[in-house]
């Protein structure tokens, strides 16, 4: 039977960065966010189904995601998938798999590059709106991620899959033909994805299926809407049922029916360094029962430092300053990139902490809707109650000082001030284990203990995911940035430590901090696939014996 014509060698169209708007007062673009903000707080809690194959299922166990900027307020009820409905989501899934590969490679990667137009366009506001109420982002947090960020990983991914499905073999022997193709794993693909990030619950999934994999996807309990609203998105670009199983659910039962499937094949994950331990442990007793070893891709968490060189003059410590309230405080520091401990030489100290403090001073805090707060909510009671722990350890602390903020309300939304501390102690709690909320503690070290103390930063923590060094002199950076080489997998030199944009900085950290496949580049795509290489003859042979046997 005849295949699918393959009559042109297509080319996708150029791959450039989503356009991020301002949303200045008085722009298209703010009253139109403001709008599908209204709206949709108008409407009331939306109901979130389980989908499989297709089907939305209403299956009567409910949960809430809540309004973090107003806790009273349910953004959506979600339907709860169990083990049953997980393993009709993986006996759907391989049911499709094998006309989803077989699909051409043009015909595939159109559905991808029509989402990101999809989201750019049409849906561009609401799926902010969404991101704003359910995971507490203001305007730019949600630009940046929901709609810029998730174009980018559609567009991109589909660019780096047409540049791996072009990496052929550079010779051929006479009379032969050698070849290589790129096919999906053998198995399914199980996505957990986490809150912070709607483009990370949008590119978990769909990575591998840009590769031809099927998927299940499971979102965070606090990310639901929002990456339902992306689900739909993929659906209405031509994704067939099947491909991307949306199922929400208990994370011990959906993920302990994925992972004991023999035709489990992958894990794509991305939240605590905890619970990817947990699983790979998980994985690691089924390892006999699976019918091929299992490509497990994680990133996790960091502890990322802001590390300052003597040399800098009292500009560059502003600079400095200011790069930190970013890292350390937009979105309330809940980026796994988030900066959370800066290492100070003692001559610059004055003058970094009066920057950073009078640069506090301006930070305003208030819910989503009010649109001139730099900080809104942390996502929920329990993120609330773990980083409130922490501050009020440091004010017990006798080597720790709370030098700005400190404070904190659940009353009406989950708010905990932006706070900084500084701390006498190197190996001081706030500086040595991930927060996941908007602390930064700042550790004093001597001028001439610069190498020491970049040793310390990589030797005081498991993590080694982001980092920042601020310096002026060439010849510094270039020492700076060998010692720390191993400390951060993105490492920045004058900057923040966050902010990685697809195509641009790929993203991903060693050590406790994942398995550093770095989403939003090509190499992550090598993750989901296995080659074949073929070699075809032209020419028969005359005979089985080699010349070197004649006599």
């Amino acid at each position: 039977m005849a295949g699918n014509p393959s009559l042109a060698h297509f080319k996708i169209p150029v791959t450039e960065n989503e356009p991020m708007y301002a949303y200045a007062k008085g722009s298209e673009q703010r009253a139109k966010l403001k709008a599908a903000l209204e709206e949709m707080i108008a409407a009331g809690p939306q109901e979130v189904p389980v989908v499989i194959n297709g089907e939305k299922i209403l299956t009567g166990s409910t949960a809430q995601q809540l309004n973090p900027s107003k806790h009273a307020s349910v953004v959506c009820n979600y339907h709860q998938a169990d083990a049953t409905l997980t393993q009709k989501a993986i006996d759907g899934a391989m049911a499709a798999q094998a006309r989803w590969e077989a699909l051409p490679f043009n015909e595939r990667i159109a559905v991808f590059l029509k989402a990101a137009d999809l989201l750019s366009q049409k849906y561009r506001y609401k799926v902010m709106a969404a991101t704003m109420l359910g995971q507490g982002k203001n305007i730019w947090q949600a630009e940046i991620d929901a709609a810029a960020e998730l174009c980018d990983f559609w567009r991109f991914n589909c660019k780096y899959a047409e540049e791996i499905y072009q990496q052929q073999p550079p010779k051929n022997a006479p009379g032969n033909w050698n070849r290589v193709e790129y096919r999906a794993l053998d198995g399914f693909v199980l996505a957990v994805s986490p809150f912070n990030f709607t483009a990370i619950g949008g590119n978990l999934p769909s990575a591998p299926a840009v590769m031809g994999n099927v998927c299940l996807w499971k979102p965070s309990p606090s990310a639901v809407y929002s990456n339902y609203l992306v689900y739909e998105i993929l659906v209405e670009a031509g994704l067939p049922p099947g491909v991307i199983q949306f199922v929400p659910g208990d994370a011990e039962e959906v993920c302990g029916t994925a992972i004991a499937s023999p035709q489990f094949a992958s894990l794509h994950f991305t939240g605590s360094t905890k619970v990817f331990r947990s699983l790979w442990c998980e994985i690691g007793k089924n390892i006999a029962k699976y019918q091929a070893y299992p490509r497990l891709v994680g990133e996790t968490g960091g502890k990322n430092f802001h590390m300052l060189h003597p040399d800098l003059d009292a500009a560059a410590v502003k600079h400095a300053a200011l790069q930190t309230i970013r890292a350390a405080f937009e979105f309330q520091g809940q980026k796994c990139s988030a900066c959370s401990r800066v290492y100070v030489p003692k001559s610059l100290e004055a003058t970094f902490k009066k920057e950073i403090v009078d640069a506090h001073a301006k930070i305003s805090q208030g819910p989503v809707w009010e649109f001139n707060h730099f900080n809104g909510p942390v996502i929920n009671k329990f993120a609330f109650d773990k980083i409130k722990s922490y501050i009020d350890h440091a004010a017990q602390d006798p080597k720790c000082n709370i030098i700005a903020g400190g404070k904190y309300d659940d009353s009406v939304g989950y708010y905990i001030q932006p706070t900084i501390i500084e701390t006498t102690d190197k190996a001081a709690k706030t500086l040595v284990e991930e927060i996941f909320g908007p602390v930064v503690t700042i550790y004093t070290y001597e001028d001439s203990k610069f190498d020491e103390t970049c040793e310390l930063i990589g030797n005081s923590t498991e993590y080694a995911l982001t980092g920042a060094y601020f310096a002026t002199n060439r010849e510094h950076i270039v020492h700076g940035t060998n010692l720390l080489r191993k400390h951060a997998g993105n490492f920045y030199v004058n900057d923040k430590c966050t902010g990685a944009v697809v195509g641009q900085q790929p993203f991903g950290g060693g050590k406790g901090s994942g398995t550093n496949d770095k989403a939003g580049s090509w190499t992550l795509l090598l993750r989901f696939i296995n080659m074949r290489t073929i070699k075809e003859n032209f020419v028969p042979i005359e005979d089985f014996a080699y010349p070197s046997n004649l006599v």
